[in-house]
């Protein structure tokens, strides 16, 4: 089994192929001792546990006065006690105090993974598939009790933790901190890598060498943010794509959240993962139970790659559900920048038109369907149909949609109201406002009160109309605002510290709820592009929209950046017009759609305006894809040449099958270059033994077949040592290929398969 506990020593070692995890209870208080590469099973490993005195400590006792909980590791440290760092529990007592000392009180196994209450959470379909270890700690002063949730998975790279908070006093408290997790490493050598940005350049790869104090990545703006991804990585120094040790962290959680490294002056580096403490207080009356959102652990020894392999799969086959979670995502075509706000029925029947006869599989309506809405200044919240734009409703368009031979699908963003609706109207009560503040708009909207039930009754109740008014088979749900003046109406002073989460929370039932309903259509999340691309949303949603930036050079950085975390099937990525709407910039369209490939794929433009040899290349690009998007999106991905490194000009990413007898590369290269030789690429992957032919798409006719790059099979060796050759032949060798925003595309198969 992959948890072994020691019952003499106090010694649980959770382990599976690649990692172990061992701590041991010491004096009552379980001790961090090891995260890394598996090691050998043992009954203690004592020699781990620090009693060195250092003055200034604060001992556990007069009786064990050396041994300080300030640097011993603790897998759960708490308020109070003698631990000067940030604390993963901080409890206001029925006293007033903060003073906590939890004990270890006994523990439970089992097979399997539960579920968490009210949460989004990774799972097994069979119960061999993990095994879960449960600790349980106790202030009876206090009227504390918490228990520490491990899971670990067979044959994964992957650790989870979460935690439930009980108060098993006579008195209510109040958390103050309740963090997912907390990861103790040793030494301090790492570096930190983080996704940062902002809207429209999402996910950009940030790494710095730690330093003594404390850095991280957090979000208080009510959802996960553009500008710090719920997630960071350790890695060391010499670290690379495909080699050395990489430790990933990712909150499965959508609001509010805080992940921090505190290096403390003896080279220990401490891992805080979980909901954001700045916005958090959350009250517990006698016998009521706070659980955490969890924390995902990944290891790996095979480099940042293999590390972002193990979130990959993880959570595309265990966290992302329904019957999308393992089934190639449709091509679509979004009207949104097609028109815009500016459409009626016959407009959008004859986008769709050509869309169809193109070979694309599903039409989206985007923003402005309902009553209202012209622009972005009204009508959120009613969601009842215009219908002056589209007299037949929702169901005859949807209709007509269907007799074309393509689904149809529909934009909403239900979290939002705007003034002078209906709802607005009836319910001011129902929206996010401070009394006496002023209301603060962002994009001439309001938020409604998710933490209220009313509320999430109310918005369950106009999508479940809505969605079975017509034949809708996907859903783009958007949010296009952040959260501020967070005061609930109808929550009572003493609890407003909860509205942060419970906005989660009720966001997460309202998903939970509809999910249900409509189980077959395809959800796909989106918060003004990648503004709430995180692990909780994947658990209703198995894509999101990456970002509102379309631009193909753009999206290389920011599809290279998301996809340290989540995986090519989870990210959408279209095809949009040029010039770009974004940034105005001019590419073609082989490159635009080349780009695009990597991920679910799609167009984002008018496609009555593309002349006739744009269509071709359209109906080209879309039997490719459908071809190849199973691979693509259920393949492993592996980063060849990253655009954050060097001057930023090239990159490059293929994907393999699991069996390794297909794989998929991508190059790009940004500006033309002159004069700089022979270029090769260097492949990951794949068997090194086996025997490749490698053909390159779109390129020349050659000898025999159409896009044959080499004349004999290539082994996997090869590619992988000597690399993939990059020079064009047709523009010869100085060049590399000829003008700017180059893309190159090349299948490679095993010989006789």
């Amino acid at each position: 089994m992959p948890i072994d506990v020691h019952e003499g020593s106090q010694t649980f070692h959770l382990h599976n192929d690649v990692l172990s995890y061992v701590f041991a209870v010491r004096e009552g208080y379980p001790l961090s001792l090891y995260f890394g590469a598996r090691v050998p099973d043992e009954p203690e490993y004592d020699y781990l546990v620090d009693e060195e005195y250092r003055p200034s400590s604060v001992g556990v006792s007069p009786e064990r006065e050396y041994l300080s909980l300030e640097h011993v590791r603790c897998e759960v440290p708490f308020s109070g006690a003698g631990d000067m760092r940030l604390p993963a529990l901080e409890v206001v007592t029925a006293t007033g105090g903060r003073v906590l000392d939890l004990t270890y009180r006994g523990h439970e196994l089992s097979c399997g993974k539960p579920a968490l209450r009210g949460l989004p959470a990774t799972y097994v379909e069979d119960p061999s598939e993990a095994q879960t270890l449960v600790i349980t700690l106790a202030d009876d002063v206090a009227g504390v009790t918490v228990c520490a949730l491990y899971t670990v998975f067979s044959g994964r790279g992957a650790l989870v933790r979460s935690m439930e908070v009980e108060n098993s006093g006579q008195a209510t408290i109040t958390l103050e901190r309740a963090m997912s997790g907390c990861f103790s490493l040793e030494g301090d050598g790492f570096e930190m890598i983080q996704l940062t940005g902002s809207w429209a350049r999402e996910c950009s790869v940030a790494r710095s060498a730690l330093h003594p104090g404390i850095q991280g990545v957090y979000s208080a703006r009510g959802h996960s943010g553009h500008q710090s991804n719920p997630f960071l990585a350790l890695v060391g120094p010499e670290t690379t794509e495909l080699s050395g040790e990489a430790y990933g962290f990712s909150l499965v959680y959508s609001g509010n959240h805080a992940l921090t490294v505190d290096v403390d002056p003896y080279h220990s580096a401490r891992v805080l993962a979980g909901v954001n403490p700045a916005t958090f207080s959350w009250p517990l009356a006698p016998g009521e139970k706070f659980q955490t959102p969890e924390v995902v652990a990944a290891y790996s020894d095979e480099g940042i790659g293999g590390m972002s392999r193990t979130l990959h799969t993880l959570f595309r086959s265990r966290l992302a559900r329904g019957p999308w979670r393992d089934r190639p995502r449709p091509i679509l075509i979004n009207n949104w920048e097609a028109t815009y706000f500016d459409f009626d029925e016959e407009r959008i029947v004859e986008v769709a038109r050509v869309a169809a006869s193109l070979g694309v599989e599903l039409f989206v309506l985007d923003d402005g369907w309902f009553t209202g809405r012209d622009d972005d200044r009204g009508g959120l919240g009613d969601w009842e149909v215009n219908e002056a734009k589209l007299p037949g409703g929702l169901a005859g368009l949807a209709r007509r949609i269907n007799e074309l031979g393509m689904d149809f699908g529909l934009w909403v963003e239900p979290e939002m109201v705007s003034p002078g609706t209906r709802v607005w109207e009836e319910h001011p009560e129902w929206v996010l406002h401070a009394p006496g503040q002023p209301l603060r708009p962002c994009r001439h909207q309001y938020v409604l009160d998710l933490s209220n039930p009313e509320v999430v009754d109310y918005l369950y109740g106009r999508l479940e109309r809505v969605l079975g008014s017509a034949d809708v088979a996907y859903v783009k749900w958007d949010m296009n605002r952040s959260l501020a003046d967070v005061y609930s109406q109808t929550t009572p002073p003493e609890l407003q510290g909860r509205v942060w989460h419970a906005y989660a929370l009720g966001l997460y039932d309202l998903y939970d709820r509809v999910t249900r309903r409509f189980p077959d259509v395809l959800f796909e999340s989106c918060c003004g592009g990648g503004g709430r691309f995180d692990a909780g949303m994947l658990a209703f949603a198995p894509q999101a929209w990456t970002s509102d930036n379309t631009d193909a050079v753009e999206r290389l950085r920011i599809q290279w950046g998301t996809s340290l975390a989540y995986p090519v099937s989870s990210m959408g990525s279209h095809v949009s017009a040029s010039p770009n709407h974004q940034l105005f910039r001019e590419t073609p369209l082989k490159a635009r759609a080349d780009v695009a490939y990597f991920g679910t794929f799609g167009y984002e433009l008018d496609a009555t305006r593309l002349t006739q040899g744009e269509r071709e290349q359209v109906r080209a690009q879309v039997a490719f894809m459908k071809e190849h998007r199973a691979l693509i999106q259920l393949g492993d991905q592996y980063r060849l040449r990253s655009p954050f490194e060097g001057d930023g000009n090239e990159c490059a990413w293929m994907v393999v099958s699991a069996e390794k007898d297909e794989a998929i590369v991508a190059y790009y290269r940004i500006l033309q270059q002159v004069n700089v030789g022979r270029r090769a690429l260097r492949l990951a992957g794949l068997d090194p033994d086996a025997r490749y032919e490698v053909r390159e798409e779109g390129a020349p006719a050659a000898p025999g077949v159409m896009g044959l790059r080499y004349r004999r099979p290539l082994t996997g060796s090869e590619l992988m040592r000597v690399g993939l050759d990059l020079t064009d032949e047709s523009a010869g060798k100085l060049s590399s290929g000829r003008g700017d925003f180059l893309s190159r595309v090349f299948t490679l198969r095993r010989a006789g398969a």
